[in-house]
Order: structure tokens, then sequence, then C-alpha cells
């Protein structure tokens, strides 16, 4: 049985910070266009602000749809499933705002990490909606580790290698909306 709530609850906080992993959906404006969903770690760079604010440090990837969906539009849901235990899936709606690197909210997010190498963002959620649903079609799986190679990758990259990368892939969407602003790669 589906319960919505307007705010995220102890328990669900709970059940996020147990969570190895979640899942973003965000779709550009208008007709068209194509439908993003991402998976994300559940790690170090997930971060629940209060029960109406959550957020991440979005790490350099190969595309840009979240963050140009996100200055398109705002809109986004994260989902996070259980995969063992009890069944559950929990769906967080809400507006999502881009800070980059330059940006106050940005600067001030990062200075608490020991290292922000590939983060190419921060995004914050102001949750509007939040919805549960049984999850019983969501396998039993065993959460063994997360995997090493982004960390590797970044590092093998360095940070004039990220900058490059950025501007080659991050810079606009796969429908042509702006994603990165190459102002501030530099």
């Amino acid at each position: 049985m589906a319960v919505e709530k307007p705010e995220l609850s102890e328990s669900l906080i709970g059940f996020i910070r147990r969570s190895p992993m979640f899942f973003i959906a965000t779709a550009p404006s208008g007709q068209g266009g194509h439908i993003n969903c991402s998976p994300r770690p559940l790690d170090w760079s997930f971060f629940i602000d209060s029960p109406k604010r959550v957020g991440w440090f979005d790490l350099v990837g190969s595309g840009i749809e979240t963050i140009a969906h996100l200055k398109d539009n705002g809109r986004i849901v994260l989902m996070f499933c259980s995969f063992g235990g009890k069944p559950l899936i929990l769906r967080v709606h809400g507006s999502g705002a881009v800070f980059e690197p330059g940006d106050d909210v940005f600067e001030a997010s990062v200075s608490s990490l020991d290292s922000s190498l590939g983060v190419r963002a921060v995004v914050i959620v102001e949750v509007e909606r939040v919805s549960t649903s049984c999850g019983y079609g969501v396998p039993v799986m065993e959460f063994v580790a997360h995997r090493p190679t982004i960390n590797e990758w970044l590092e093998k990259k360095g940070d004039e290698g990220l900058v490059e990368y950025r501007m080659r892939n991050n810079l606009v969407s796969v429908d042509g909306l702006a994603g990165l602003d190459p102002e501030k790669l530099l």
C-alpha cells in the first residue's frame, strides 16, 4: 500500500542511510527529449540536511543529463530500494538546484570534504513529496562493496585531465541543453 508524506520521517532517513545506492530520474521540459535515470552510490557523496532537504556531491561522469535537466526545469525524483530485509521502495520528489565551482553553496559544501577531486557540482533537492510502496518486485540481493573504479579513474586523470574531460563531455546534454558552465571549469 502506497503512503505519501510531505517530508522524510526519521525511519525513512534511517532507511536511506542504510542503502548502498539510489536512482535519480529527470526529464527535459516539453515534448520529446530523453528521460534520464542514473544510479548513484550512497556513500560519502550523499547528505541529508533535514527532512525537507537532501543532496549529493555529483562526480564527473560520461554524461550531464541530470544537471542539464535540473537547470532546465528543476524536476527530480530519487528512488531508494530495499534489496534485503523488509521490502520497501522510497521515492523522494522535489525541486533540484545545481551549484558549480565558484558558487557559495559549492565552495561551502566541498570545504568539509577530505578531497573534492572529481566533484563537478553539488546538487540540492528541496523535498516536495515522499512516497513509499511495497517493493515486493525488487529482488533480494547482497551488497558486496562499492566499486573502486571511479576513484582510481579520477586520481589517474588528475585536476587538469578532469577539466579537459568535463569540457569535452559535460557542457551539453544529448538533447542540446546546457550542462556545466565552461567559465566555472577553468
